[in-house]
């Protein structure tokens, strides 16, 4: 279910190249970010209390408020195929961050996964003319980092007690929101003229590719590792890609297909390797069932050492 997150985000660039008004990617995250936190927080009917006031607001900066804009900057100032690239970067940040914060220590063949996976979404989105922009590159690393920062610190806070993931992603999204509506009236001056096409647009952009789908992400952190969760992100690009081809009419190259079955692998291997380094040790087994005679009782001196 998590992984339906990443795969809805790569509806995004045909959702935004179809129904949405060109050059207006900051009130496009606000239209994303702010309606659907609203929404999400009235029907949890629960407001943050104590500390999480601010904790929420550090959240949604870091995962919706800077990521946002950030992401918008780095795909104007970069080729599509390279601004994808920086973010698939994203997991290697968090394996860093959750090693440091949470204690997740991911073994090597995890790391070697992400480095594949990224490895194959190069393969499907950059090309020969891609060029390279030193500001661009800047805002795209830091999204990454905003991005991956964010997940390993909702990881490490969780929700409070009694609180579920439906308001703790409506707090997230309504402070991004109010992060981001500002710098959309500074930038992008008053809001732009909306017909039926855009309406609907937005409506998907709000329900589908951020209320339910940050849901969706937020609730698997509560329930996978952070290293795991965020070996999905592979996901959307290949996404974008597929749809790509079958809605936009877009041609797939064979180096194309096969980097799209690279990243594809190694996001599964990914997800199998994160399992096997998180999961619990085995239970110790019975002492009758390993050897009757055995016996578990501690009373033994070198056994009590």
């Amino acid at each position: 279910m998590t992984a339906l997150a990443p795969v809805s985000w790569g509806s995004t660039y045909a959702v935004a190249t179809e129904l949405l008004p060109p050059d207006r990617p900051l009130f496009t995250a606000a239209m994303r970010a702010l309606p659907a936190g609203l929404l999400l927080t009235a029907l949890s009917r629960t407001l943050p209390a104590g500390s999480w006031w601010w904790k929420s607001a550090a959240l949604g900066t870091l995962n919706i408020g800077a990521f946002f804009p950030l992401l918008f900057l780095s795909a104007y100032r970069l080729p599509g195929g390279v601004a994808a690239v920086l973010g698939s970067a994203g997991p290697l940040f968090v394996v860093g961050l959750a090693a440091l914060l949470l204690g997740e220590r991911a073994e090597l063949r995890t790391v070697l996964a992400a480095i594949a996976a990224a490895f194959g979404v190069g393969m499907v989105v950059l090309t020969a003319q891609a060029r390279l922009d030193a500001l661009g590159i800047a805002a795209g690393v830091v999204s990454s980092a905003s991005m991956a920062a964010g997940t390993v610190m909702t990881k490490r806070w969780g929700r409070p007690a009694g609180v579920g993931p439906l308001a703790a992603t409506g707090w997230q999204l309504t402070a991004g929101g109010l992060v981001i509506v500002p710098l959309a009236a500074l930038a992008e001056g008053a809001p732009p003229a909306l017909d039926g096409r855009a309406l609907l647009g937005y409506g998907y952009m709000m329900l589908i590719n951020t209320g339910i789908a940050y849901w969706l992400w937020f609730r698997g952190m509560g329930q996978l590792s952070a290293t795991s969760v965020t070996l999905l992100g592979p996901l959307s690009p290949l996404t974008a890609a597929a749809i790509g081809w079958a809605v936009l009419g877009q041609d797939l190259t064979p180096v194309q297909l096969a980097g799209m079955a690279l990243a594809f692998g190694a996001t599964v291997a990914g997800q199998v390797f994160a399992a096997r380094s998180s999961a619990p040790p085995a239970p110790f087994s019975s002492a009758e069932k390993n050897d009757r005679n055995f016996s578990m009782d501690l009373t033994d001196r070198p056994v009590r050492r």
